[in-house]
């Protein structure tokens, strides 16, 4: 392991004291690849932020209902036995 560090050590050291200044040109197609590589993250990460939120919004909305078939479930046993007639069963009483 040693003589793996070192070896990378050198082999750094060399290129540093090897390299050259060089003046570069940068095409105009290598900043619209940049713009492409930005957007493409952008998208991603709104993507992933949607489904986080998908996923949030469905546990708080079946936690609200399950607390709402507790209150059913509590109001049915304080009518000692009685039912309730609701709106959807008069319904289905007409459609037959």
């Amino acid at each position: 392991m040693k003589k793996f560090a070192w070896f990378n050590l050198s082999f750094v050291c060399c290129l540093t004291i090897a390299t050259e200044s060089c003046y570069a040109y940068i095409d105009p197609a290598t900043t619209s690849y940049v713009i492409q590589i930005a957007a493409g993250v952008i998208i991603a990460c709104g993507a992933t932020a949607g489904i986080l939120w998908n996923k949030f919004a469905r546990k708080v909305k079946k936690k609200k209902m399950d607390n709402i078939k507790e209150i059913e479930m509590d109001s049915k046993s304080s009518l000692n036995g009685k039912s309730v007639v609701k709106a959807e069963d008069l319904l289905d009483d007409e459609e037959v």
